[in-house]
């Protein structure tokens, strides 16, 4: 057996990448956001465990205005596209964020759950208070957003809170944002188990439509999920709005590992020999012409191993 740090569990791709962990290639991904059938608002839905928050981590190292990416993406293969990367690499303020801890018995509570989200990623961007291009109204409600002790935002601010951020930081850049948003669909989820559907879905349309409707300060939103929820319930009035599914894709390899992705891992690690028994094991998703493997299976055996 190779010597192969396995990064089981491990979603964040800068950690992956600087602790030298085994990484499959997926950064083809960013062509296919960027190239000609590329969207306004893209929406993802695939199940749990095929890499929707690492391809999103991914995604927000590289065009981060506030990183320095270019030596995670070395040797990768978006870094050979070197006329992409000069344009869109570090290049444009992105706004990142997950709701996959908005949950809770009630809706006051799984509201709160909200609120601590949007104050965590207020809290991420604080310089925006020290920027000099930013309103001071804008200001005063972020603080309210960030303060988790003492702010007091209502309901219409936590509506607002993703077009506020997108408005202050394209003020601050001067360049429309970019909008990564993990998760989107387990906010819903959770509500319809616990009886608070309707109230729910009234703050999360409203969040939605306010920062992916004819907003001139997003540059393009990419979103992910497990549930594909109506567009007429949640997306209402999106425009260019593209789903892309199990079903319905032309991102199917960047999700799961595919054939070459698990013949690869297998000779990378020394397990050749094994490749028949994975096949029989873990080869059960069929998506678009991908035969598709679940990574947290395959990586999970491999760690055992």
């Amino acid at each position: 057996m190779k010597n192969v740090s396995i990064p089981v569990g491990v979603s964040n791709f800068a950690e992956i990448r600087r602790n030298g962990y085994y990484y499959i290639d997926k950064t083809g991904l960013i062509n296919q956001i960027l190239g000609p059938a590329g969207a306004k608002v893209t929406l993802i839905t695939r199940p749990r465990r095929f890499g929707k928050t690492l391809n999103m981590s991914m995604l927000a190292s590289f065009f981060d205005i506030r990183k320095n990416s270019s030596a995670l993406f070395e040797g990768l293969e978006i870094a050979e596209n070197q006329r992409l990367c000069s344009a869109w690499m570090n290049q444009y303020p992105t706004l990142f964020l997950t709701f996959k801890d908005v949950d809770g018995l009630t809706f006051e509570s799984a509201k709160d759950m909200l609120r601590a989200q949007i104050a965590q990623i207020c809290n991420e961007h604080d310089y925006l208070l020290d920027s000099k291009e930013v309103s001071e109204n804008d200001k005063q409600t972020f603080r309210q957003l960030a303060d988790m002790v003492n702010g007091r935002p209502d309901d219409t601010m936590l509506k607002t809170s993703l077009v506020l951020l997108m408005r202050m930081m394209q003020a601050h850049y001067g360049k429309p944002v970019i909008l990564l948003l993990d998760e989107y669909d387990v906010p819903m989820a959770k509500a319809s188990v616990h009886g608070y559907y309707d109230q729910m879905l009234e703050i999360i349309r409203a969040i939605m439509s306010t920062a992916l409707k004819d907003n001139s300060y997003l540059q393009f939103a990419v979103i992910t999920g497990c549930l594909k929820i109506s567009k007429e319930s949640i997306f209402t009035g999106t425009n260019n709005f593209v789903s892309d599914t199990i079903t319905d894709s032309r991102l199917n390899e960047y999700f799961g590992f595919t054939q070459k992705d698990v013949e690869q891992i297998l000779a990378d690690t020394g397990y050749q020999e094994r490749l028949e028994l994975v096949r029989a094991w873990y080869d059960g998703y069929h998506f678009g012409r991908f035969d598709i493997y679940c990574p947290w299976d395959v990586l999970n055996y491999i760690y055992r191993l």
